[in-house]
Formats: C-alpha cells, sequence, structure tokens
C-alpha cells in the first residue's frame, strides 16, 4: 500500500533543498500540504521590458502523486489572463503526463521554459509591430511628397493643351505687341518651344516623378 503522506514529505524537503526560502513557502501543512512557488525564467534579465514570473500554490490531495495537485496562481507578472489560462493548460498536461511520481520540480521546470518562449514571442511582436509602424509612416511619406507619375504621353497631352494656350494667347494680344516688347524670362521659356521639345527627348528615356 502506497505511502501517500511519506511521498508527500519526502518531496517537500526535496523542494525545499533545491529552492531558497524566498522562492517556496509552506502555506499548510494539515491536512495535506499547500505551499506556494515563485517560477521566474533563468533568462529574464534578457528581456527587461516583458520579464514573467509567477507565483503558483500547489494543493496535496489525497493520494498524490497518483492524482494530480491543486494548482493556482497566486501571482503574476507581464501576463494577460489569455496567457495565464494557457499557462494553466500547459500545467494541467504536465501533470497528466507525470502522474505516478513526484511531480512539482518537472512541472516547474517547464513552467520556466514555457514563460521564456512567452518572453521571447513577446518581444518578438512588439519589435515586429514597431517595424510595421515604420514601414506604414514611411510610406504614408512617401506618397505624401510623391508627384504625378509624368510618361511621354502623357507630356505630349500636357504639350498639345500648353500649345494651344499660347497660340490662343498670341492671337489675343497681337504679334506686334508681342515684338514690341522686351521678352521676360518667363515669356521666354513659354515662347521656347525648343525646350519642350528637349523635355519630351529627356523623357522618353524613362518615368520620372514631378
Amino acid at each position: 500500500m502506497t505511502d501517500y503522506q511519506e511521498e508527500q514529505r519526502n518531496e517537500i524537503e526535496a523542494l525545499q533543498s533545491i529552492y531558497n526560502p524566498d522562492e517556496i513557502e509552506i502555506v499548510q501543512t494539515e491536512p495535506y500540504h499547500v505551499f506556494t512557488v515563485k517560477v521566474v525564467p533563468q533568462d529574464a534579465d534578457s528581456f527587461p521590458d516583458h520579464a514573467m514570473s509567477a507565483n503558483i500554490q500547489f494543493t496535496y490531495t489525497a493520494d498524490y502523486p497518483d492524482s494530480a495537485p491543486g494548482v493556482e496562481f497566486v501571482e503574476s507578472e507581464n501576463m494577460d489572463d489569455a496567457q495565464l489560462n494557457s499557462l494553466m493548460d500547459f500545467i494541467t498536461s504536465q501533470a497528466e503526463e507525470n502522474l505516478g511520481m513526484a511531480m512539482i520540480f518537472t512541472i516547474i521546470s517547464a513552467v520556466q521554459e514555457r514563460l521564456t518562449d512567452m518572453m521571447e514571442n513577446a518581444a518578438k511582436e512588439e519589435e515586429e509591430a514597431a517595424e510595421r509602424k515604420k514601414q506604414e509612416h514611411e510610406e504614408a511619406e512617401r506618397k505624401r511628397f510623391e508627384g504625378t507619375r509624368v510618361t511621354v504621353e502623357t507630356f505630349l497631352a500636357w504639350k498639345k493643351m500648353f500649345d494651344a494656350e499660347m497660340a490662343e494667347q498670341r492671337r489675343l494680344r497681337g504679334i506686334s505687341d508681342v515684338v514690341s516688347k522686351k521678352p521676360t524670362g518667363k515669356a521666354l521659356f513659354l515662347s521656347d518651344t525648343s525646350m519642350i521639345d528637349s523635355d519630351v527627348k529627356f523623357l522618353q528615356d524613362g518615368t520620372y516623378g514631378i
């Protein structure tokens, strides 16, 4: 016949020899041991902005370890309800896999590894979110400063309208009026169709933004 209480006392003694007094606390001993263990990943310092820890309370049952211990979270750091629920499911599965043997140390070690994975994922998600935000900002700035795309076809269409407008202006002013006045720089530009023609040739090499 299995002496469950003896097995439980032996495990408590082993746990107290492994963990420091500030990591394990015996809450009660009767009728069954109830104790808390503060679980902190070994590399928590590597993730100062996402450091996670959990203070887990275990309660032995009459026939532990042939049945799973009671488990609940007393405190937690940097974990929301969804993460805590996921971690509890993980602990439950670990307990089921280790029925029949002292399992608290195994569970705690597995939780430490799990918390490390969770911290890494949280840091990665934050980094990816920051990168997405940066890219969105850069794209918005690019669209803000990007001008209308000019091709040979769009330039020729503009030139046709420009030529028609200039012809109408010359007709209204009269040729004599244009000749009698010293042309300004703007007038020279508007009247110098060779400059526009050279732009067409320039654009034929590719597409440019203005």
